[in-house]
């Protein structure tokens, strides 16, 4: 049973089917008081019947809610349809609405068949009442159980495909939304880190290098010169706006990075990466990195592993987070497929980078290298090395 809401179009022809069958068992009744034949009152008392019916079938909700009740309301207007049938061949001309009817409200491997039903009752009853046989009381009956079915299997089929249309509109409608999404919290990721490596880099390492060179002139003055005062509350100024610019680096810190160390959000990259199996480890004693290389370290770590994803097909990977005495560094291996990293083509990322050149990028920003070691079916080895600046590897 086809239970789906009815289109402006479809109402308009479900109220044309009931025209249709009113006017076809009016027609019925005139002819039999007309023409005067003997169960004349009995064909008006079954049109009668049958047009009850059918009202009670189109008034009732469950008919179109429940394909039992439809099935017993069907089977109570072929009754009904049949009794017109044996007292006058006029009822035949009912069958036309009853085949949508039929199609409308039972599924298909029933709708064809009791379709096939109804049109050779209608020929039978034809031939019931002795009328004359022409090719039109076998052509009449099957042209329009033809037409019905064709009509009706052909709108089930523009339905489907409008209905395939919607969905697939819905669907590149909310993909786009969501990439809009994805692009725009890419670019606020990648603006949080511009800003972070940029307060770094400038305000941060100059307010440092104020406090040292202020550091430097206090000791040179003499005990109890003027100038120490004022150099002593420059210098505490430089230090709290250095802790300040220090506060707006972690603020900017991307969400990875914000509730743990730069170790346990590789580890979580690890624990959840798709395709191949992914292990962790740390080599040497972790020290406390400067945001910026945390963020370098992280991105490539998840380019890379991107990498892996999409395009090495390989059975398991390893990254691994070394701290050394001057320097960090992180290795992505796997032993997928490979490439000719001489040849390799910029592929375009989701983090807004382009794989390896992003990854050579970011390295050089921070005074880096990043080295690539692969080769057609031996896997790729990926590895990112940062010096540590003077505070921290003192």
């Amino acid at each position: 049973m086809d239970s789906r809401p009815l289109t402006p179009v479809l109402r308009v022809l479900r109220l044309c089917l009931h025209a249709l069958l009113a006017g076809l068992l009016t027609l019925a009744a005139i002819r039999a008081l007309s023409d005067g034949t003997p169960h004349a009152y009995a064909v008006v008392a079954a049109a009668a019947v049958m047009a009850a019916v059918y009202a009670a079938g189109v008034l009732s909700p469950a008919v179109h809610r429940s394909p039992r009740a439809a099935a017993l309301w069907l089977s109570a207007l072929g009754a009904a349809w049949l009794a017109l049938l044996a007292l006058s061949p006029d009822g035949l001309w009912a069958a036309f609405p009853l085949y949508f009817l039929l199609l409308h409200l039972l599924p298909v491997r029933w709708g064809l068949p009791a379709v096939a039903v109804t049109a050779a009752a209608a020929i039978g009853s034809f031939l019931l009442h002795g009328r004359t046989i022409t090719p039109g009381t076998f052509i009449g009956p099957l042209l329009g159980a033809a037409v019905a079915v064709a009509t009706v299997l052909g709108y089930r089929a523009l339905y489907r495909e409008s209905e395939s249309r919607r969905e697939l509109i819905e669907e590149l409608v909310s993909t786009r939304a969501e990439l809009a999404e994805a692009e725009h919290q890419a670019g606020v990721l990648a603006e949080r880190e511009r800003l972070a490596r940029e307060i770094h880099d400038t305000l941060a390492q100059g307010l440092s290098s104020i406090q040292l060179l202020l550091r430097a002139a206090e000791r040179t003055l003499p005990e109890g010169a003027p100038a120490a005062a004022h150099v002593r509350r420059a210098r505490r100024a430089a230090q709290d706006n250095l802790a300040e610019a220090r506060r707006f680096v972690r603020a900017l810190t991307p969400p990875d990075l914000e509730h743990g160390s730069l170790a346990g959000a590789l580890q979580r990259l690890c624990a959840t990466a798709p395709g191949p199996a992914v292990q962790f480890g740390i080599s040497g004693m972790p020290v406390e990195l400067p945001t910026p290389y945390e963020v370098a370290l992280l991105r490539t770590a998840q380019s890379a592993l991107a990498n892996t994803v999409r395009h090495a097909a390989a059975g398991r990977a390893e990254i691994t987070l070394s701290f050394m005495d001057t320097s960090v560094s992180l290795d992505v291996v796997d032993d997928g497929r490979g490439f000719d990293p001489t040849t390799a083509a910029p592929v375009p990322h989701g983090d807004g980078g382009f794989g390896l050149p992003a990854m050579r990028s970011r390295a050089r920003s921070l005074g880096g290298t990043l080295s690539v070691e692969s080769a057609p079916g031996q896997g790729t080895a990926v590895a990112l090395t940062l010096p540590l600046p003077a505070q921290v590897s003192a």
